[in-house]
Parts: C-alpha cells; sequence; structure tokens
C-alpha cells in the first residue's frame, strides 16, 4: 500500500502534509502535488493534514489513475521537503469537483 495524491489538490495545494513526511517523498507541480508511491513508506501520517482530503490510501477502489498519474509526475516534478505558501485562492477550489479536466498541469512548480 502506498499513500496518493488526488485531483482534490489540483488548484489548492496547501502543503500541510510536506512537513510532516518522514522520507520526503512529495514532488511539486505546477497547481499540486504528488507522493512518490515507490518511496511512500505508508505511514499515513499525511492524510489528516490534508484540508481538502486530497490524499487517500492507494487501496480505496478506482485509484489506480491516481497511483499512475502520482508515480509518473513524481519522476518529472522537482522534491519538496520544505511547507511552502498555498495559492492565495485556494479556498476558493477546495470543494470543487471534477478539476482535473479543467486545471491539471503536468509543469513542474515554479521557485
Amino acid at each position: 500500500m502506498t499513500y496518493v495524491v488526488t485531483e482534490a489538490c489540483i488548484k489548492c495545494k496547501y502543503m500541510d502534509c510536506v512537513e510532516v513526511c518522514p522520507v520526503d517523498c512529495f514532488y511539486e507541480g505546477d497547481n499540486m502535488l504528488v507522493i512518490n508511491p515507490d518511496e511512500c513508506i505508508d505511514c499515513g501520517v499525511c492524510e489528516p493534514e490534508c484540508p481538502p482530503k486530497a490524499i487517500l490510501p492507494d487501496t480505496e477502489k478506482g485509484l489506480e489513475k491516481w497511483l499512475e498519474l502520482n508515480r509518473d509526475m513524481a519522476s518529472e516534478w522537482p522534491n519538496i521537503t520544505l511547507k511552502g505558501k498555498a495559492p492565495d485562492d485556494a479556498e476558493d477550489f477546495k470543494d470543487e469537483k471534477d478539476k482535473f479536466e479543467k486545471y491539471f498541469s503536468k509543469e513542474p512548480a515554479k521557485r
């Protein structure tokens, strides 16, 4: 088992999860984070830290797409080990549905 970041993170990117991760397995894209499933130790400390509830165990039904996306993007995006600032408009997108089709970006974070 591993944890994965799902579309609820898109346009929110709160990053509370990053600070608690003991193995630094988060990677940052332009408008979301992902977890490298090959580095995740399944400790689960990140899951309750996510305000939009975007982090789920990959054992939940229907998360195969997200497991693949997390794995793929973790190989392209930079590793992040410190909490950054969430977008100013994160609250506006927190409860929005179907964000992947509307907003997902393959671009890495710009720092």
